[in-house]
């Protein structure tokens, strides 16, 4: 029988619906050749792309080859960077000035790299570009969050297959954040403890959730998981900001990231998927609002949250908001704690 479960952060319900029996090998996908004819993030065609803002480089000007990680404005931004942000209304209709910041995270010079085959030191690489400019950004008093996320094959919504993250930074917090953050300081308020960190006890001490540990993170199904297959990471020490990591929790993430996308790779023959970093908003003061998320840092906890494109979203999920997931996130996480090889066998 079906069954209904509410997302334990935000007021949402899902439906698994496990008795469709969905296998791994049920959602296998056709491999994606990449191409590198005319693309405009390989090295050596770096007069193609709009200046960089950023780059980790071995060598060499900027704008040329010699990079290992290279940050550029997005051609053809959702917001554009300059300019004044100014509110204004039409009755009870608000709306803003375009503002805010896209950006383009290249990972590799190399075309045909993939982000769980990097070297671990080229992934802390990238996890480091993501803290730098999110930093960065967040100095910008206009923008009050900043979103990084990776959007893997054309199905997933990317326009380019070489390996590449992005970046918008926004004058507003988007209403799905809001209703994590709202939810983490009532949960803090009333209890005096981060929502996040119940979450995990719990999660830790019942296991069956459980994909993957190290020593600072972990990788859990979700008991709501609005997708087959899709999972969260948590850093185990409570932390709501993502650029507060040292060194040492950098490799250990880029392991648990290398983990997660290869068991993808080899469980769900390399699906499509989105990446999305749930980090915490710009908390710099704003006029009027000196308590604005001020108890940030006691009851918010940043995570990473992967969604594989395995199914797609139909009448239902769109006229209600609820999603319907054919696998258990039970049986998931018993599959991507498990080799491909054993799946086929049993």
């Amino acid at each position: 029988m079906s069954e209904l479960r509410k997302d334990p952060i935000v007021d949402r319900w899902i439906i698994i619906a496990a008795e469709r029996g969905r296998r791994p090998f049920d959602f296998k996908t056709e491999p994606e050749p990449p191409s590198s004819e005319g693309c405009p993030f390989c090295e050596g065609n770096e007069q193609t792309t709009p200046p960089e803002v950023f780059a980790l480089r071995d060598g060499g000007p900027p704008n040329s080859p010699g990079w290992r990680v290279r940050v550029v404005p997005n051609k053809f931004p959702a917001l554009a960077i300059e300019g004044e942000l100014v509110r204004s209304g039409i009755g009870r209709l608000d709306r803003m000035t375009g503002v805010g910041a896209h950006e383009v995270i290249i990972e590799s010079p190399q075309h045909a790299d993939d982000l769980p085959t990097l070297p671990a030191d080229h992934i802390v690489d990238v996890l480091s570009t993501y803290a730098q400019r999110t930093c960065d950004l967040h100095r910008d008093e206009r923008f009050r969050y900043t979103i990084v996320f990776r959007n893997y094959k054309a199905e997933a919504g990317a326009s380019l297959s070489h390996p590449h993250s992005q970046l918008i930074a926004l004058p507003f917090i988007p209403e799905l954040m809001k209703e994590k953050l709202d939810s983490a300081r009532e949960h803090y308020q009333r209890k005096e403890r981060c929502i996040f960190c119940d979450l995990l006890e719990q999660e830790l001490e019942l296991s069956d959730r459980i994909i993957y540990r190290n020593e600072h993170f972990v990788i859990l199904s979700p008991f709501a998981a609005r997708f087959p297959f899709s999972v969260e990471i948590y850093p185990l020490e409570h932390c709501h900001d993502f650029v507060a990591m040292d060194s040492t929790q950098q490799y250990d993430l880029a392991d648990a990231l290398q983990y997660v996308l290869n068991q993808y790779k080899t469980t769900l023959s390399n699906p499509p998927y989105n990446m999305t970093l749930q980090a915490a908003p710009n908390t710099i003061p704003r006029p009027g609002h000196p308590d604005y998320w001020g108890t940030i840092a006691y009851d918010y906890h940043w995570h990473l949250e992967i969604f594989p494109r395995l199914t797609k979203m139909a009448g239902f999920e769109w006229g209600t908001g609820c999603y319907i997931n054919p696998v258990s996130p039970e049986d998931a996480a018993q599959h991507l704690s498990t080799n491909s090889q054993s799946l086929e066998a049993d």
